[in-house]
């Protein structure tokens, strides 16, 4: 056993020396002849050796699964550093299966086999304390696909991501609602991010449902409830993922909300309820309650998506679970309702581009009807998470795995007895 042991560690430095030595050669090589923020990556594994080891092998085990070039052309690392080039500066609809048949599930195929790559489990992960045990979630990589994300993102604010050949493309696809009344003048779209985060034509076009029922919380994005989950008295929730506990993992509302947060333990004995908005969703948000906000505040961390082959449909399916937004980039507002108590509204990012805007006038001390605009989000999948106090008595009437338009009743609180 020993002898064995011995044997996976010399394996292991061996493989860490040949990385650095190729890493080094294409620094002197090549690496000019790449983008900025694929130099960063080279940079990196040159400096840690032991992250282009486990890229490689998580790039490896992705070959394993899916072979086919058509739908994984990076395989190897060489193949790998020229697609983060092209990913770089894409614009939407350049998928990776037919750019002239553009659909919400090409779009989203691109994004998730970006993560297909790094979403692989490792064995050297294992027992760090990650969400999972995949190179998206370990520093210095996860940093860097933060980088990246931002990367792109810029590029998705500039004139050239848009064109009337995309605008046209998202318009003959029925599922985006472009040829109905839901939207803005499409004049007023002049780069990918800004028809992203397009604005209805009126607030007609989502009615609120119950305005003046304070006791209906009412769905802040359209997007796809995923259920409830009781909070503990100890502020934690079981779900699959997170620190291993007997047949579940446990996630603390501390790192939900932040240990510095004053409202870490305020939601002991509630409920949590998520909702996940897909690539061709209104990708605005609003609040689901009206009242005043008593805290407000934004948490950059990673930008990551769990990802599966699905080998039957020959596509990526992107894995909304419970838990991985403990430790994705997101915001929060909480919101006091008066009668039924706090409930904090927290738009979560997901994968590219994780990025979470609140409008100007969201601070700490104003005012909020229940429908009013809350943000947006920018490129990418994207999920909504709400916490309610134990006295809000909140109760899901929306079906979960069920298609919601923003407005439309999500769920009631009944309010309990103190």
């Amino acid at each position: 056993m020993k002898r064995m042991v011995s044997m996976a560690k010399l394996y292991l430095i061996i493989m860490v020396l040949v990385v650095s030595i190729l890493s080094i050669s294409a620094v002197a090589m090549g690496e000019d002849s790449h983008k900025a923020i694929t130099q960063d990556l080279m940079k990196l594994i040159e400096n840690n050796p032991e992250i282009g080891v486990m890229l490689e092998e998580s790039i490896a085990k992705a070959k394993d699964i899916n072979p086919d070039r058509q739908t994984n052309p990076a395989q190897n690392l060489s193949e790998y550093y020229d697609f983060i080039d092209s990913a770089s500066d894409l614009i939407p609809q350049d998928v990776l299966n037919d750019p002239a048949n553009l659909t919400r599930d090409q779009i989203l195929q691109s994004i998730c086999y970006f993560y297909f790559l790094v979403d692989q489990p490792l064995p050297q992960l294992e027992n760090m304390s990650l969400f999972n045990n995949t190179i998206q979630y370990y520093e210095p990589f996860s940093v860097w696909l933060r980088s990246f994300a931002d990367t792109w993102g810029m590029f998705l604010d500039t004139e050239e991501s848009w064109n009337n050949e995309t605008y046209q493309q998202f318009y003959d696809d029925p599922i985006y609602g472009l040829q109905g009344p839901w939207y803005e003048s499409s004049s007023n779209w002049n780069t990918f991010n800004r028809f992203f985060s397009r604005y209805l034509a009126s607030p007609d076009q989502r009615p609120i449902a119950s305005s003046n029922d304070t006791s209906v919380v009412v769905s802040p994005a359209d997007s796809v409830p995923q259920g409830t989950w009781p909070i503990a008295s100890n502020s934690t929730i079981l779900v699959d993922g997170g620190l291993q506990v007997k047949l579940g993992r446990y996630f603390n509302i501390e790192d939900l909300l932040g240990n510095d947060s004053e409202y870490k333990d305020a939601f002991a004995d509630g409920v949590l309820t998520h909702t996940f908005l897909n690539v061709n969703d209104y990708h605005r948000y609003h609040f689901a309650v009206g009242g005043k906000i008593v805290d407000n505040r934004s948490i950059t961390e990673n930008v990551a998506l769990e990802v599966k082959w699905n080998s039957t449909g020959k596509k990526y399916d992107p894995i909304d679970s419970t838990g991985w937004q403990f430790s994705q980039t997101r915001g929060y507002v909480i919101v006091d309702t008066g009668e039924y108590g706090l409930v904090a509204l927290i738009p979560m990012g997901m994968a590219q581009v994780s990025s979470v805007n609140f409008e100007k006038g969201v601070v700490v001390g104003s005012d909020h009807e229940k429908g009013d605009m809350l943000g947006n989000f920018l490129f990418g999948g994207s999920d909504f998470v709400m916490l309610f106090q134990k006295q809000a008595g909140f109760e899901l009437t929306a079906t979960p795995g069920v298609h919601i338009l923003m407005g439309e009743k999500y769920g009631v609180m009944k309010g309990t007895a103190e």
